[in-house]
């Protein structure tokens, strides 16, 4: 494994742990919730970022650089089969990919 896939790969081992203690931390959900908006996704409801990385890495996205979480859903930067540079809209809750783009 390359060494910056290790790094990338602690990063998120340790960004789990630390969402796991922080959700064990938090009150109980209000027994009505409001209607929930595209960009309030419930941190419970979400995907991990390990998740993420395993669906893109399956779905064939190869030099998985970045995922970010940004306005209710993940925004990965990989390269697809053909070596392009893209930017993938990643659905928080099913891991499915929205749009993409392709970076130059």
């Amino acid at each position: 494994m390359q060494p910056n896939i290790r790094h990338f790969l602690a990063a998120i081992a340790a960004s789990a742990a630390m969402t796991a203690g922080i959700a064990q931390a938090q009150a109980p959900a209000p027994s009505v919730a409001p209607a929930a908006s595209a960009a309030a996704v419930s941190p419970q409801a979400r995907l991990t970022l390990r998740d993420i990385y395993d669906r893109m890495e399956a779905a064939g996205y190869r030099d998985i650089r970045e995922i970010e979480w940004d306005h209710g859903r993940y925004e990965v930067k990989a390269d697809n089969a053909r070596g392009e540079r893209l930017k993938l809209y990643v659905n928080a809750t099913t891991g499915a990919v929205e749009k993409t783009r392709v970076r130059r």
